[in-house]
């Protein structure tokens, strides 16, 4: 059976080689991955919202509900058990993990991906992790479009462009929005704006918004009404807001990497999910908002028009009854927020960090103008309007995606009047974190190690290139103890001018060059006098098998050599490098990474 399936699509790649041409085909595959993404966003969402329901629709909201610190641990402890034993592979940090798959896997992503992350981030998100489904459900869209390009053997750089389409997709699929789905694929995935790639990523986008538009109706995701158009004598405010939502989402970015540290610094699962579980169930109880999502909050605040709308924020929770204390409650949840979701990945749980940095944005940005209106006579603020203006801009600073921002929440609430206010906070929370970090929340991991593709072209191709792709090894080892004739023996037999010389367990102790033996090579009766001890050097610097080609151009541009030896980390020679092999198959990858 399996053998007839092989056969059947083989004869379809043969058939479609003949009829379909190549770029026709990727539109077909973009309009498939569109489909195929708004259908698995729309299962994911059913399986969160039922899991949700049923677990909290008996819930009083004059009291405290205890059943908030078991919840959220049996919702880790669960998703933990169905990673470890049956995905078997760590699906944490989606975005990061597309990235990756971008840079360093030629577009290749596992296909357990397909389904695996829906099933975590339901459990997680389900049972009150306080984290977001968008991140896994971008990872789910991108493996459909990965594996879709691989089940048709298309070329990496195909993949890597259907990848995009499946992020585009997720996100167009997820919130109802297109163009945000687009600009978030360029800004965050990096895919290069061309030509050849515009078209598949739209439609992508605009096929699975339409059929999420057709399945849940034709409303925005969040219902919002402006009351009060924008007028420009606020623009002050506003970009006091961008600054404010940018120095949050650093307070965000740099929290998170710190707490997340500490889970990493924990050996055992089980010691993970007893104190991530401990923490978030702890923080729920003390502040239900932070349970799950979190999108509730987000409706009552671009909602809510009174004080005692917004007070039912504190439903369920300790502070109930007690309106004074609004704004202390809700900055302790800005405060808390990122320990909630952190726990919450860090115990085992599996979730992203869309929806937190948009709640965050939403009850900073409804903060930042309550609390203005407490003190200013002359200029009310609309609390709704800038939540709004918030989620925006917190969103623009932990991604470092300004134009997702913008187009996000204009497509998200249908907040379109408020356009220019939106991009003066997602400018200025960029330009705001910026400062502080140069790369966002998802890229930094891979920016330390170097494996991150960027939008410049030449730190683009070094990225797709692997020192064991430029190792030479037609190089003849010599040893410390052998003489000179021994070595004139081996050059007789080499090819190059340098020759490695090793120890027993091959760890390599320098270099021989030719030139530095010449004069005395051809003198017989120094044969035996000389020995490779003698006259070998140092080389003038050390490759690693682990670094990045960036690291291995600079190591050449601080040496000026022309050749250097590559080694492990226990430093045993492995090769050489040289300058000119670099060049060629820099100039091959340019070449094939630039075609239209």
């Amino acid at each position: 059976m399996k053998g007839e399936r092989k056969s059947l699509l083989q004869r379809f790649l043969v058939w479609r080689e003949k009829n379909i041409k190549e770029k026709r085909f990727i539109l077909i595959l973009s309009f498939l991955v569109g489909i195929f993404t708004a259908l698995a966003a729309l299962i994911l969402k059913f399986l969160i919202h039922w899991i949700q329901n049923f677990l909290t629709e008996n819930f009083n909201t004059t009291e405290a509900n205890y059943l908030y610190l078991v919840y959220p641990v049996v919702g880790i402890f669960l998703t933990g058990l169905f990673v470890r034993h049956i995905v078997k592979d760590d699906i944490s940090h989606g975005v990061t993990r597309i990235l990756y798959a971008i840079s360093r896997r030629q577009g290749r992503i596992k296909r357990h991906n397909t389904w695996s992350s829906i099933i975590a981030s339901s459990i997680t998100i389900g049972f009150g992790g306080s984290v977001g489904a968008e991140a896994p459900i971008v990872l789910t869209g991108s493996a459909i479009g990965s594996n879709l390009g691989s089940l048709f053997k298309m070329e990496h750089r195909t993949l890597m462009l259907l990848i995009g389409c499946g992020a585009a997709g997720a996100v167009a699929g997820i919130f109802k929005a297109p163009i945000a789905g687009l600009v978030f694929t360029l800004e965050v995935l990096m895919i290069d704006l061309t030509m050849s790639s515009l078209l598949p990523l739209l439609i992508s986008a605009v096929t699975a918004a339409t059929l999420s538009y057709v399945v849940t109706g034709q409303e925005a995701m969040f219902r919002f009404h402006l009351d009060q158009p924008f007028e420009l004598n606020r623009i002050p405010y506003v970009i006091m807001l961008g600054i404010f939502c940018g120095l949050v989402s650093l307070y965000f970015t740099r929290a998170m990497n710190s707490v997340e540290g500490l889970f990493g610094r924990l050996r055992t699962p089980y010691k993970k999910l007893a104190v991530g579980g401990a923490m978030l169930s702890i923080l729920i109880f003390l502040f239900p908002p932070l349970y799950g999502e979190g999108y509730e909050t987000i409706e009552l605040l671009l909602n809510g028009t009174t004080n005692a709308e917004w007070d039912t924020v504190m439903n369920n929770s300790l502070f109930y009854g007690h309106g004074n204390l609004l704004l202390v409650y809700l900055v302790l949840i800005i405060l808390f927020k990122v320990f909630a979701s952190s726990a919450t990945n860090g115990g085992g749980g599996c979730g992203g960090i869309f929806a937190p940095s948009l709640y965050l944005g939403c009850i900073a940005g409804f903060v930042f103008s309550h609390f203005s209106n407490e003190f200013e006579v002359t200029t009310q603020l609309t609390e709704k309007n800038f939540a709004l203006m918030g989620m925006a801009g917190v969103m623009s600073g932990v991604m470092h995606a300004p134009l997702t921002g913008v187009f996000l929440i204009a497509e998200l609430t249908g907040g379109y009047d408020l356009f220019l206010p939106l991009m003066i906070v997602s400018v200025s929370s960029y330009l705001t974190i910026i400062v502080f970090e140069p790369h966002s929340i998802y890229s930094m991991r891979l920016a330390k190690k170097g494996e991150l593709l960027t939008h410049h072209k030449d730190k683009a191709v070094l990225t797709l290139m692997k020192v064991e792709n430029v190792v030479e090894k037609n190089f003849i080892c010599v040893h410390p103890e052998m003489d000179l004739g021994e070595m004139v023996r081996a050059i007789s037999q080499s090819k190059r001018n340098i020759f490695p010389v090793t120890d027993q367990e091959g760890k390599l102790l320098g270099i021989v060059q030719l030139d530095d033996i010449r004069n005395i090579m051809f003198r017989q009766e120094l044969y035996h006098r000389f020995t490779v001890n003698k006259f070998m050097t140092s080389a003038p610097g050390r490759l690693y098998d682990t670094d990045s080609m960036e690291q291995v151009m600079q190591t050449f541009d601080d040496t000026k050599a022309w050749n250097l030896p590559v080694v492990d980390q226990e430093g045993k020679y492995l090769g050489f490098v040289s300058k000119s092999k670099i060049f060629n198959a820099y100039r091959e990858v340019l070449v094939h990474f630039s075609d239209e």
